[in-house]
């Protein structure tokens, strides 16, 4: 099993870890430490040995943070994991909802006489530690830069990780690593920019046509990078990673051991490019006038895929949704109450393992059945597992880590006789992903501009949903990738080639969840008759093949152009998926795919 169902949140080991840690605090002459989910290399998932959030807290989310003062310790958690962190920490730590309340507004609060905070500057971005800074001006509180208080505490802190480098082939990478340094290099020329640092693992990966397996779930190895104008990037990652290239690697690539990486910046000339949101701080303190906030080089190249991309993604999709359609089809022959969330999770593994492209699955599946399922981000452990029960909602949230792309699906399904509340909101659900799956947009807008679409139904009844619509999505890379979102926060304009989800969902917290997600590629749109000519249009294009259960439409809800959608999208899967499955798996789809 690439998946363990291992209970990792321990919430009474929180409270002497804690006590163990202002210890640390005062010896150090502080008044606070902050722990973040972050790795030096700011990526959205950590190894082990960072983390530091979970082993002190308990909280197992993919984001948030804690501030550990004398007398109070928040946890930042964002509207996704506000049901999760409940279950996962001890009383001695305070769940604080963020960005609603920020960092800055909650040290002036509960340090209104100022005082030194501490923060290990490899952990904090650059953008991070200004911001706060700049709202703390005045109060007397300091952000103090020190040496990471956990890791004074942390007995038996794992080591880095080790994992060996492999190379990503053209065909699937659709570009060579040459290319790729070249045109970048030319950009950075232009800006007057003698060099960029890069951290983000998943940059590195994509330009140099490499592959790592440092992180669970995440083909990336831990690194940094120094893009430089004139063609060649200096690469600072431990040398037993390397050993599998045999010369792989580009002629103008230069390798270095990790620990010369700080020198190496410090010795650049000239203007140097960041991207002030994900450089270290530290990096920042040694560059000073010369760092230049020019975004890390790699990100939006990278979310444009190429044609091989976009094609590889696709051909995934199809065998990964054959795979989903025979666990679909399984679970239907399940009598409730026979089975629970771990034989789910294990039997669609299983499913997805004929298929020799597997590498990975591409994060922990979500398997929640009834109240379980309003846990956003669930995890089910062997502590947690929970049979599905007549009239539950299973939200399943699972994908691949495949050699030609990355997948993420979400379908929640009817267990038995499900109620007509719930049917409702699940239409109102769907009717959200199928006006966003319809949508045309001008070219120029952002995430933030069209994100209200999919929010519509459920906004006409008085209700909504605590995360973004949808994410974007690597290929054979991160299956969260930036900068593309479609969020409120986004203000990253769609281009062709982006891939994200299309996910709204519904939770009804110690109740039920309800999620549907199909990911999509930006496409330019072609000219309607009647349409502006001169006006520059974008479309999706469907990238994900399963049904919709049927079984939790209310039909009379469906306008006709929703259900023509509909019934266009089941003929597409029918037609795309029969052949891929096994006799009963296509007698299970035909059913499914029937008309409305």
């Amino acid at each position: 099993m690439f998946q363990s169902f291992a209970a990792t949140a321990r919430p009474d080991q929180g409270p002497p870890r804690l006590a163990a840690l202002r210890d640390e605090i005062s010896n150090e002459g502080l008044d606070g430490f902050l722990v973040p989910r972050a790795d030096a290399h700011q990526g959205e998932y950590v190894a082990p040995r960072d983390e530091r959030l979970a082993w002190l807290t308990g909280f197992t989310g993919s984001a948030g943070f804690c501030a550990v003062l004398s007398k109070v310790a928040g946890v930042f958690v964002d509207g996704r994991y506000r049901t999760q962190v409940k279950a996962q920490v001890a009383g001695d730590f305070t769940p604080v909802p963020w960005p609603e309340v920020s960092l800055s507004a909650w040290l002036k609060q509960h340090l209104p006489d100022g005082g030194k905070v501490g923060f290990d500057p490899w952990l904090h971005s650059v953008g991070q530690i200004s911001g706060a800074q700049k709202e703390l001006d005045g109060t007397g509180i300091e952000l103090v830069r020190c040496s990471n208080l956990v890791d004074r505490i942390w007995k038996g802190q794992p080591a880095p990780p080790m994992q060996p480098v492999k190379s990503h082939p053209i065909e699937f990478a659709g570009e060579t690593s040459e290319s790729k340094i070249s045109r970048l290099a030319s950009s950075l020329q232009k800006a007057g920019n003698v060099a960029a640092i890069i951290t983000l693992p998943d940059s590195i990966m994509w330009l140099l046509n490499i592959r790592g397996a440092d992180i669970a779930y995440n083909p990336v190895a831990h690194g940094f990078a120094i893009l430089r104008a004139d063609g060649h990037v200096d690469l600072f990652m431990a040398p037993k990673k390397l050993n599998n290239l045999d010369g792989a690697l580009a002629p103008r690539i230069h390798l270095h051991e990790p620990d010369t990486f700080l020198d190496a910046v410090g010795s650049l000339t000239g203007n140097v490019q960041v991207d002030p949101g994900t450089v270290p701080q530290i990096v920042g303190d040694i560059l000073g006038d010369r760092m230049v906030d020019g975004g890390d080089p790699c990100v939006l190249p990278k979310a444009r895929k190429n044609e091989a991309e976009i094609e590889g993604t696709a051909e995934a999709h199809l065998r990964d949704a054959a795979a989903v359609v025979e666990l679909l089809c399984w679970l239907d022959a399940q009598p409730p109450g026979s089975i629970t969330e771990t034989q789910v999770v294990t039997r669609l593994e299983g499913s997805r393992r004929h298929d020799n492209a597997l590498q990975d699955i591409s994060f922990d599946t979500i398997a929640g059945t009834g109240p379980n399922g309003a846990i956003m981000h669930y995890r089910v452990t062997e502590d947690t597992d929970s049979r599905l029960e007549d009239g539950h909602l299973l939200v399943l949230d699972s994908g691949g880590q495949y050699l030609d792309g990355t997948t993420d699906i979400t379908r929640t399904i009817a267990i038995g006789d499900v109620g007509h509340e719930e049917k409702t909101c699940f239409t109102r659900v769907l009717k959200g992903m199928v006006a966003m799956s319809m949508l045309r947009w001008p070219v120029g807008l952002a995430g933030r501009d069209i994100e209200c679409i999919a929010r519509m139904p459920l906004w006409l009844a008085g209700q909504d949903f605590n995360h973004g619509v949808g994410h974007g999505v690597g290929t054979y890379l991160s299956v969260h990738e930036g900068p593309q979102r479609l969020s409120r926060i986004s203000h990253v304009p769609l281009e062709p080639g982006m891939i994200l989800s299309n996910e709204p969902g519904y939770y009804r917290e110690g109740a039920f969840g309800i999620r549907l997600e199909n990911l999509v590629v930006v496409e330019k749109a072609p000219t309607l008759p009647g349409g502006d000519v001169e006006r520059a249009m974008l479309n999706w294009r469907t990238l994900t093949y399963v049904p919709i259960d049927r079984r939790l439409i209310v039909a009379d809800m469906l306008s006709g152009d929703e259900r023509a959608w509909l019934n266009n999208y089941h003929s597409d899967v029918a037609k795309k998926i029969r052949p891929r499955l096994g006799g009963d798996a296509q007698l299970w789809l035909d059913a499914a795919t029937a008309t409305i």
